[in-house]
């Protein structure tokens, strides 16, 4: 009696354990299919958004007010890029702290492909200016296209009686701490290329950043601030006018078009040498298809008979090539500048 009793209990236990199994076996399935349907309209609304990309206008923030190196370059291939896209492009300037105010908005924007980025090589220098950044530059932005690049070419005005590099030279360590040099911000191409000059030459200059590159020349016009490194397109004007004077530039030989001014190789300071580069970046978590598109809109332009002839008559040397190129040329620059800014002992307060 004892033994069948054992036995009965055994037997609703073990139908309870088959039904607890079935039981769970219902719910596995639920949930795996609730995950695979996910997954699957995921994956089928991230292919519907990269087929109908764009529909709307997309947005170029330039991280910088109007007439500097990098509003420049992007007018200069608005049109084709939104040929290619068939969308309007809207080119939107957000100046402040060195290119870090537009390059925060547009890394905490909608990874959708209708806000991206450009900006020159501030964007490779900062992470080594400043010890905190509101974004991360290799996390948060996604690097799409190698735009352009160009030499710098240091100007002076031609109200301040210095008609040549050595004699800005002599100047400079007859009165240390004296002089000055504006730039379009903390990390752009010219102040750089300045503190580049300083390390070389052993001179004292006071840097004085702008808001851009448009109110940095402004003063060097007008003599407020000693010298400036700006890019050819921007230089060539003043120069021909007589505003201005070309002392030296950072490319291997000179300038057709601006025939006069030496490079600093011929000066004797080859180590005077740092060029100045633009490229196009979106917020990390863009699609890979959407990326490819605004990848091949960029190349398209940049290939495009017009816009590289418009880039070449404003100073640049166009480039293109894939996202994965340039995503290992910022990596490696970053590298690069942040051994420059120690040497520099570069501070920003």
């Amino acid at each position: 009696m004892r033994q069948h009793a054992i036995m009965v209990a055994m037997s609703h236990s073990g139908l309870r354990q088959n039904s607890y199994c079935k039981d769970t076996a219902k719910y596995l399935r639920i949930i795996c299919f609730i995950y695979l349907a996910g997954l699957l309209f995921s994956t089928s609304s991230r292919t519907l958004h990269a087929q109908s990309y764009p529909d709307r206008p997309v947005k170029i923030v330039v991280p910088y007010g109007p007439g500097g190196g990098s509003d420049i370059v992007i007018r200069a291939i608005q049109a084709n890029v939104s040929a290619s896209l068939g969308q309007p492009i809207v080119i939107e300037n957000k100046a402040g702290a060195s290119s870090t105010l537009g390059t925060d908005y547009v890394a905490k924007s909608t990874p959708d492909g209708y806000t991206m980025l450009v900006v020159d090589m501030a964007i490779l220098v900062n992470p080594s200016l400043f010890t905190k950044l509101p974004y991360d530059t290799l996390k948060d932005l996604q690097p799409v296209i190698y735009l352009a690049s160009t030499p710098s070419i240091m100007l002076i005005s031609s109200k301040l009686g210095i008609k040549n590099f050595k004699e800005l030279i002599a100047s400079a360590r007859a009165q240390p701490g004296k002089l000055s040099y504006g730039s379009a911000g903390f990390g752009t191409g010219g102040h750089m290329a300045s503190e580049m000059l300083k390390i070389v030459t052993g001179v004292d200059l006071i840097h004085i950043p702008y808001k851009g590159a448009g109110p940095a020349m402004a003063d060097a016009l007008g003599g407020h601030v000693t010298t400036m490194f700006t890019t050819t397109g921007a230089a060539k004007g003043v120069i021909e006018s007589g505003q201005m004077i070309g002392l030296g530039i950072t490319s291997d030989k000179r300038v057709e078009s601006l025939g006069q001014v030496p490079t600093f190789l011929e000066l004797g300071y080859p180590d005077i040498n740092a060029s100045i580069t633009w490229g196009i970046f979106l917020p990390t978590g863009t699609s890979k298809e959407v990326t490819q598109k605004i990848n091949s809109a960029f190349n398209m332009a940049l290939q495009a008979p017009d816009s590289r002839q418009r880039l070449l008559d404003l100073g640049f040397m166009p480039s293109g090539g894939t996202s994965q190129a340039w995503s290992h040329e910022v990596s490696k620059s970053i590298q690069r500048w942040s051994a420059i800014v120690k040497q520099a002992n570069i501070r920003v307060e």
